[in-house]
């Protein structure tokens, strides 16, 4: 986690360009992989991260919170390092005990070096191709545990300022892990603080990937004040998913500073998706979010509102957490749990809520939203309806698939917002015209 800055004004997603297809490589025995947007562990069966943020650079002698992490449920845990350029080098040996103590309590950990946070506009701050430096210092302790361990290159790599060359320094720190002999999955965080605001990440994700020898590569979005609605995580998260990239939330948190995460929705979707993410974070944080604690000095019987969320709430780490295969040593667990009744073939009406706002209006026209939400149970598609009553036309519309017969609308999901977890919303825009009056008209949802 670095320094976030919220982020003024929104402007409409533009759609991708394509949609990019990957050809799915063989699961290499030797460690994770990935193959069409998904991650792969060692034993060919599909990982989830589930799991939280751990402060070790800074909290060296915590060594507990690895089992103390694990008996709550996790799966996974982030694991901050240093070069040694902001903060005291981890050295290869400490390292290596980090990767022991993840192996120890059957945690799959992601090693990032924190030193790259914010370069471009915090001080101090390293490039990626000084955080390769690092890894390729300590590969002695990395090579062997391809099974057991992701490599992210560097976190929150660029601030607000110097983040057009993302792309190519990330793509350019990615062949030289490999042409030093790394063959780990790599992960790659987004600029902007993480958060990606200036969509950096997103439109060029691909060219990062595919500049990858192994095609072995994930991407991380960090998830703070600029994503405080659920249609801009959806929306995110989903244009990855349809393009057949893979995407993990590497750090996300319920309140910040410049603003305030939906955190509900990130845990919904990202299960309806089968998307990973690492909650920050454990414990220690200072600088003004010690809310972000998940445990009070690190102690597992003490945990915080904000640690009951991730660990026990609704589509928390206990409830949705499979440990990889690779530590089972037999039929790996499945993803999602089995149901013990077969799903009706078509799923049962009213599935979904709908409600209708202005959300702002001027003399002839007006921006209306539409807010979708799930039910009780997770929907994989919705339709809404309604008709006008007040002579209203919608000339612009953006996040559904739109279509009218006169006076009557139908709104459809795209690819990327129809999944929607239990309790999850997504929401849907238009600019529309009015004459005379400007009646809400009463809104239908249909799951589908």
């Amino acid at each position: 986690m670095g320094k976030r800055l919220s982020v003024a004004g929104a402007a409409l997603l533009t759609v991708l360009a394509a949609v990019f297809a990957f050809v799915q490589p063989a699961h290499a025995a030797a460690g994770f992989s990935v193959a069409n947007g998904r991650l792969y562990d060692a034993g060919g069966t599909e990982f989830v991260m589930r799991g939280v943020n751990h402060a070790h650079t800074w909290y060296p002698q915590q060594t507990s919170s690895f089992a103390n992490v694990k008996a709550l449920g996790a799966n996974s845990v982030r694991v901050v390092l240093a070069s040694g350029d902001r903060w005291a080098k981890n050295s290869a040996a400490d390292v290596s005990n980090v990767i022991s103590l993840c192996k120890a309590n059957r945690l799959i950990c992601v090693l990032e070096v924190h030193d790259t946070t914010g370069y471009g506009e915090q001080s101090g701050a390293i490039s990626l191709d000084r955080a390769v430096d690092y890894w390729l210092s300590i590969a002695d302790a990395l090579n062997g545990q391809e099974r057991y361990v992701i490599v992210n290159i560097g976190n929150e790599p660029y601030g607000n300022q110097g983040y057009a060359t993302w792309a190519t320094d990330s793509a350019n720190a990615v062949k030289r892990l490999r042409a030093g002999g790394l063959a780990h999955t790599i992960m790659v965080d987004a600029p902007n603080w993480g958060q990606d605001w200036s969509f950096t990440m997103r439109d060029n994700a691909a060219t990062v990937f595919n500049a990858d020898p192994a095609k072995n590569t994930v991407f991380s979005i960090h998830m703070y004040g600029v994503f405080d609605t659920a249609a801009e995580i959806t929306d995110y998260l989903g244009r990855f998913r349809s393009a057949g990239l893979p995407i993990v939330v590497g750090e996300f948190g319920f309140n910040h500073s410049d603003g305030n995460p939906d955190e509900d929705t990130i845990l919904s979707y990202s299960q309806a998706n089968r998307i990973g993410w690492l909650g920050w974070s454990w414990s220690g944080n200072g600088g003004g979010v010690e809310y972000l604690d998940m445990a009070t000095n690190f102690d597992p019987a003490q945990l915080t509102s904000w640690g009951q969320r991730i660990f026990n709430g609704a589509n928390g780490i206990k409830a949705t957490a499979r440990e990889a295969s690779v530590y089972s040593g037999s039929t790996p667990t499945p993803t999602t749990p089995t149901p013990t009744t077969p799903p009706p073939t078509t799923p049962p009406p009213g599935g979904c809520t709908a409600s209708y706002t202005i959300v702002n209006q001027w003399q002839g026209g007006f921006q209306g939203e539409v807010k979708v939400s799930a039910g009780s149970a997770a929907i994989t598609g919705w339709t809404t309806k309604w008709t006008f009553t007040g002579g209203q036309t919608v000339s612009q519309s953006w996040n559904a698939a739109l279509s009218s017969s006169g006076a009557a609308y139908t709104a459809r999901n795209v690819d990327y917002n129809g999944r929607l977890g239990a309790g999850a919303s997504t929401s849907f825009g238009f600019i529309a015209s009015w004459n005379g009056s400007n009646p809400a008209p009463a809104v239908t949802c249909t799951a589908s």
